[in-house]
């Protein structure tokens, strides 16, 4: 991994695109954003190689369900000038598209969902957007240290499979 990665979290319901969606398809356009926070994200900050947590919203249970990398960085989301897209914003247009998009590919799919009432019981992740009271973005900046153990939290899922186990991730107990 190149030192400037850069590390996001993007919620998707998958109602509508899954981690199933892109690990069958491979990859995919990250379109429909539609707040300007999130849109500057991509369109500022996301670079090629960056690492993304896929979070599974309005899911029962939501939360982080694996992997994606940026394949692909901002460029016009031209389903804001389809007339028949969900999407569709009557101000863009090709010449002037105010909306972007950014193309992901599948890395991996973890064996369970990471809910987020399960991140909320580790103190490692203080300071992760998407545990902050109100945060409703599509689309956070995630620290490299909060990614990594959450990813490691993944893979023990993926272990655990195989019955082996590790005590680098362990949640607070509660009293």
């Amino acid at each position: 991994m190149a030192s400037n990665t850069q590390y996001w979290l993007m919620k998707t319901e998958p109602s509508v695109f899954s981690i199933d969606d892109l690990q069958r398809e491979g990859f995919s356009e990250w379109e429909g954003v539609r707040n300007f926070q999130a849109r500057n994200f991509m369109r500022d900050r996301m670079k090629e190689g960056d690492l993304v947590l896929f979070y599974h919203s309005n899911a029962k249970p939501s939360g982080i369900v694996g992997i994606c990398r940026i394949c692909r960085e901002a460029h016009a989301d031209f389903t804001a000038w389809d007339k028949d897209s969900p999407y569709y914003d009557p101000q863009a247009t090709p010449d002037h598209p105010i909306w972007m998009m950014v193309e992901v590919e599948f890395v991996k799919k973890f064996s369970q969902v990471i809910a987020l009432s399960e991140l909320r019981k580790y103190p490692q992740l203080e300071g992760l957007k998407i545990l902050e009271k109100g945060s409703r973005l599509s689309i956070t900046p995630v620290e490299k240290k909060h990614f990594e153990f959450i990813e490691s939290l993944g893979q023990l899922r993926v272990e655990s499979d195989q019955n082996i186990c590790s005590s680098q991730a362990q949640p607070t107990q509660s009293t």
